[in-house]
């Protein structure tokens, strides 16, 4: 008797709980409908450019639970979707200072690696002639590889993204070997034979390089001599007697050497060659604290000039490191972390040519020297030559990738916001480095609270005091929350308004009594 009653509250318990869960979720279903409605309606009452961007976000935050939507519900979703992806790729594709993987070119690619460059920048936009000098690469071998010995007539830069390399710098008087990490910063001067190896055997190894072009604007060249048919080597422009007197050798054994290498620029290499190649290597960690020397200087050894919890800055340049000191550059590491940004702030004189490594996010930018007509194409000459002087602001705006990479002119007032997912991993090559001033126009560290009360009330047209609120109000500095993390921020300071919760675990602790 005692066991049937038992099995009878069990039942009447269990009943219950059943019947509580499907009440709670029943009411959250509908605080849920209730608040994706809220959010469509708020999105109705902004400005037509902003509602597609809002209406997605809806979705996101309130779409994406769970919960079944109706078929009319997934069909306006997927229109609004579909037209932000329109708009969006509208915006990149006519973005003068943003360069996708469609601006990028192989200059090699094999099996085992390749190399990419940008396009010249006057080809980009007339907005960018003032930087034809200096084109963007990217790098990527496979482990155990190695690069075919060249020189290239050009400066440039290059960080180690990814992986541990070795790598040889030669010239007439003697040769350098280096190890690379992580980190690693190294300038390859123009004219420097240099060959390289992907000594890991599990990962790859990836650069990201920064050149500035010596005789003609924008262009470089790769200058291969051990090389044959693929790569084509140099030596094979010589005419034969030419060649048989300078090496004082046969035609015939000329023309194997010359004629044998048919792999490419990346080809793969035994685990002996490339313990050969890196065997008398230094390692870069015994160059980090040596600012005069030559070989790699290690950035990410260095403390963060900027840090806090939504991110950090990490810069070099000449006064750390003497080889970009007659370079005029820096390079700099930024991390945004998941969620963060980098309060909007301008450049006084250096302009920074930024390059995503990991991760995604994206970029605004307020820009003077172009109209909404002028981003579309559909700008004459005429109008340009009868447009009257006057101050506006086009915004700039590009979503953000590994592989791609974008321009931040001097002046120009930018901020960069990571995805809600990951950190923002980009190197930023900055020219014109020397005595250039970060100004930060938002954040507790403002330059804005530099400017006299008297001046902010003139300038707004505001009480000086609601001015110096408003720019009080952000206690961070340099890395701010996001829009999403700030919004976030809000609603759990302000509290779940009519939202109802019922912990689970409280059901499952009233099914087990």
């Amino acid at each position: 008797m005692m066991m049937k009653t038992k099995s009878f509250h069990c039942s009447i318990f269990l009943l219950l709980s059943i019947l509580l869960l499907s009440a709670t979720l029943s009411l959250c279903h509908h605080d849920h409908d209730h608040n994706l409605r809220q959010c469509r309606e708020r999105c109705e009452e902004k400005q037509k450019y902003q509602q597609k961007r809002c209406l997605r976000d809806c979705q996101e935050k309130y779409g994406g639970t769970g919960w079944e939507s109706t078929e009319e519900e997934r069909e306006t979703s997927h229109e609004h979707n579909s037209r932000w992806e329109e708009e969006q790729q509208e915006q990149q594709q006519n973005n003068p200072y943003f360069f996708d993987e469609e601006n990028f070119n192989d200059r090699f690619r094999t099996q085992e690696g390749y190399i990419r460059v940008s396009q010249r920048f006057s080809k980009k936009s007339k907005l960018l002639q003032g930087f034809d000098n200096y084109r963007f690469s990217f790098f990527e071998a496979n482990p155990h590889t190695f690069v075919v010995p060249s020189h290239i007539d050009a400066e440039y830069i290059l960080y180690v993204v990814k992986g541990k390399g070795t790598i040889s710098l030669v010239n007439q008087e003697n040769r350098e070997t280096y190890n690379l990490e992580r980190g690693d910063v190294l300038r390859i001067p123009a004219g420097t034979m240099l060959n390289v190896v992907n000594r890991d055997s599990k990962q790859k190894l990836q650069f990201a390089e920064f050149f500035q072009s010596i005789s003609v604007p924008g262009k470089f060249r790769d200058y291969i001599g051990m090389g044959g048919q693929n790569p084509e080597s140099y030596f094979n422009s010589f005419s034969g007697e030419v060649l048989q007197a300078a090496f004082n050798t046969p035609r015939d054994k000329l023309e194997r050497l010359f004629g044998q290498q048919k792999k490419g620029m990346i080809i793969k290499a035994s685990e002996e060659q490339i313990k050969a190649i890196s065997k008398h290597a230094s390692e870069s960690h015994q160059k980090r604290k040596e600012r005069l020397s030559s070989g790699p200087f290690n950035l990410l050894q260095k403390s963060p000039l900027h840090s806090n919890k939504y991110g950090k800055l990490i810069q070099v340049d000449g006064n750390d490191y003497n080889q970009l000191q007659d370079l005029d550059m820096s390079v700099t590491f930024t991390n945004i972390t998941k969620g963060g940004m980098m309060a909007p702030f301008y450049n006084t004189k250096s302009s920074r040519f930024v390059m995503v490594v990991e991760g995604q996010g994206y970029f605004e930018m307020a820009c003077p020297h172009i109209s909404k007509t002028q981003q579309r194409g559909q700008r004459t000459q005429e109008q340009e030559e009868t447009e009257q002087e006057g101050v506006h602001y086009q915004r700039i705006k590009a979503q953000l990738r590994p592989r791609t990479a974008f321009v931040i002119p001097a002046g120009h007032p930018t901020t960069i916001v990571a995805s809600k997912n990951e950190n923002l991993q980009m190197v930023v090559y900055g020219i014109n480095a020397r005595d250039n001033q970060k100004n930060f126009l938002a954040g507790k560290e403002n330059v804005m609270n530099q400017i006299s009360r008297e001046a902010k009330e003139l300038g707004f047209n505001v009480e000086a005091t609601e001015v110096e609120e408003i720019f009080s109000n952000q206690k961070e500095s340099f890395f701010l929350p996001g829009p999403q993390q700030q919004q976030q921020q809000q609603k759990q300071q302000k509290g779940e308004e009519g939202v109802h919760h019922v912990p689970l675990s409280s059901i499952y602790d009233f099914a087990a009594f």
